[in-house]
């Protein structure tokens, strides 16, 4: 990982200095100061992940937009940015274990449990098979800010579509809990999850606004964004780390850890206070930082205020 290079590794290295062995003291001082930085941008983008990811704005595209502002790009930076995931996961792990072992316990005589734990592969698919088939295409296209901005935006305009059907009441609640779910329910939630394949479109604003459209409660649809997340997030991180294990190292374990305890912490506070939220909000307050961010995106871009990094 390093200042904007996509060949350089996290680590810093004397032997990149020259001059290093000859006057060895201002060097190693700046070697001290390089990985000061990396550690402090690996913490911001560790902050950034767990504020994100569970808001439906999309912890992709920030990342994305973050990682460019910061110089912190390449190809170990996609995974630093994908492994920190782990990090926002273990806080829904932590924050609905009660839930998750009771689940787990009644795996093997409780029909609801199965129930509910089979709806979580069902709705894991869509966007597991197709994250497989079009990893590459996607990153090589889509992951640059203005087609995140882009994202934003239309994200944005169709979750006031649906805010604006729900206080119409054109649209209502069937599903009240998350075991009350059917199959079909968790497949086009799913389906919907898939959209978020997109960077900008935001996987918790798929889920939740796809989860209300199908029929869910705003609460049913957010909890179950949050256990979605366990198996989507576990195995873009386990498959990330095994496909670009050639890129890693042992010297990257620090950046790695900082931005995964960074992300843990963040994403807890996040999800105790976004279920506090929806009892008494709609997701539209989220709809119009979209389209804010989305536009000053575009707007920098175009009058070059920012440099934006493609």
């Amino acid at each position: 990982m390093s200042h904007g290079c996509a060949g350089h590794g996290i680590a810093t290295s004397a032997d990149n200095i020259p001059g290093a062995a000859r006057n060895p003291e201002p060097e190693l001082i700046h070697l001290i100061f390089m990985d000061i930085i990396l550690a402090l941008k690996a913490l911001i983008m560790g902050l950034v992940e767990g504020f994100t990811e569970f808001l439906p704005i999309s912890s992709t595209g920030h990342l994305i937009l973050a990682g460019s502002l910061l110089d912190f790009t390449g190809d170990k930076v996609k995974v630093f940015e994908i492994v920190i995931q782990a990090g926002a996961m273990l806080s829904v792990c932590w924050e609905f274990r009660e839930k998750i072992m009771a689940v787990i316990k009644g795996l093997f005589h409780d029909y609801r449990s199965q129930k509910f734990a089979f709806s979580l592969l069902i709705a894991f698919l869509p966007a597991a098979v197709l994250g497989v088939l079009f990893n590459k295409q996607i990153k090589a296209v889509l992951f640059a800010p203005l087609p995140v901005a882009l994202a934003f935006i239309v994200g944005g305009l169709i979750i006031l579509w649906v805010e604006r059907k729900s206080r119409r009441g054109l649209s209502y609640s069937r599903v009240e809990s998350v075991e009350d779910m059917s199959m079909m329910d968790a497949l086009k939630i799913g389906c919907a999850q898939a959209l978020a394949l997109i960077p900008g479109t935001s996987r918790s604003g798929a889920t939740i606004i796809g989860g209300m459209l199908f029929g869910l409660s705003r609460r049913a649809a957010t909890e179950f964004s949050f256990f979605l997340a366990l198996p989507t997030l576990f195995g873009a991180t386990v498959y990330s780390l095994y496909k670009e294990r050639a890129l890693l190292s042992a010297a990257d374990l620090p950046l790695f850890s900082i931005g995964t305890v960074a992300a843990f912490v963040s994403a807890f506070l996040c999800v105790r206070w976004l279920l506090r939220y929806i009892s008494s909000h709609d997701f539209s307050a989220f709809a119009w930082y979209r389209i804010a961010f989305g536009l000053i995106v575009i707007a920098t871009d175009y009058y070059g205020w920012v440099a934006w990094v493609d």
